[in-house]
């Protein structure tokens, strides 16, 4: 107690006063100032909230887009969603088939697929707004502009895989089907720096052979998804047609080639519904 009475009336212990065995010159431990960094932060977060606001009104929102909760300290655990398993006593050893993440967290997770539409505007659209996505990627499609997904990698998105071709799994043999899965783990880790863990067939469709071969090219989950979002429109997998806390949410890369709008147009549509049912769009990979 003494020590800390004379360190708290600047003067150090064995001293009379301030010049009481002070430390060298260039070797004062630094000066905590927590009213300076509370205020700081407080300023931060303010600014944070104003520019997160503006890029909402100019991105055409109804609502600000809510912020996610802290990713939790203790992960869920991923199970295969009852239905959606391919055997009755292995499917255990296998990657999980999900579709929503089990978290009170009044979330949801946006998944987009494939890469066909490479849209500058949609990154800049999702880098002022800060809404976190994943992206599955097919190698015939990104191998196009490598490039953009790189740009997408560097704010944060992890590139996941959705194979080389973008086949329909269950009509391929076991050794077709790795050489799609590990073919494309392979392109990522070469293109972008890291093999992913994440893998969605394409079309959602898989037997058990696929959950084999994407085990053994490293991949740990197969997310699918319980809602779809177009430009015009949310297709739903449950009967209540809602979202729930936790939901996989499904979309394309894709543009007015395909669709009657942009992906601004479909980020514009999925988050307008999201927000206004007050759900925020937190990161998958926190989750898992």
């Amino acid at each position: 107690m003494l020590a800390l009475a004379a360190i708290a009336s600047g003067c150090a212990p064995g001293g009379s006063g301030p010049a009481g065995n002070r430390p060298a010159a260039g070797q004062e431990p630094p000066r905590t100032q927590p009213g300076r960094a509370l205020h700081s932060y407080a300023a931060r977060l303010r600014a944070e909230t104003t520019a997160r606001a503006a890029a909402a009104r100019r991105w055409g929102l109804r609502k600000v887009p809510l912020t996610p909760p802290a990713p939790p300290a203790h992960k869920p655990r991923i199970t295969t969603r009852e239905g959606f398993e391919v055997d009755d006593h292995e499917e255990l050893a296998l990657p999980p088939v999900f579709t929503t993440v089990p978290t009170k967290d009044k979330v949801v997770f946006l998944t987009i697929d494939d890469g066909a539409e490479k849209d500058p505007a949609f990154l800049r659209m999702m880098s002022e707004l800060r809404i976190p996505y994943t992206a599955f990627l097919s190698d015939y499609l990104v191998k196009e502009d490598y490039g953009y997904f790189k740009k997408m990698q560097d704010r944060g998105v992890a590139l996941n895989n959705h194979t080389l071709h973008h086949p329909y799994l269950p009509n391929l043999s076991y050794g077709r089907q790795k050489r799609e899965i590990c073919g494309m783990q392979d392109v990522i880790e070469k293109r972008y720096g890291k093999r992913p863990e994440l893998f969605r067939p394409p079309f959602g469709n898989y037997d058990r052979a696929t959950l084999h071969a994407a085990k053994s090219c490293g991949v740990k989950y197969v997310p699918l998804w319980n809602e779809e979002v177009f430009v015009d429109r949310w297709e739903y997998r449950e009967w209540d047609r809602d979202l729930h806390p936790g939901d996989i949410v499904l979309s394309h890369f894709r543009g007015p080639g395909d669709w009657k709008g942009t992906m601004p147009d479909m980020i514009r549509r999925f988050l307008n519904l999201v927000t206004e049912k007050g759900y925020a769009v937190a990161r998958l990979e926190d989750y898992l």
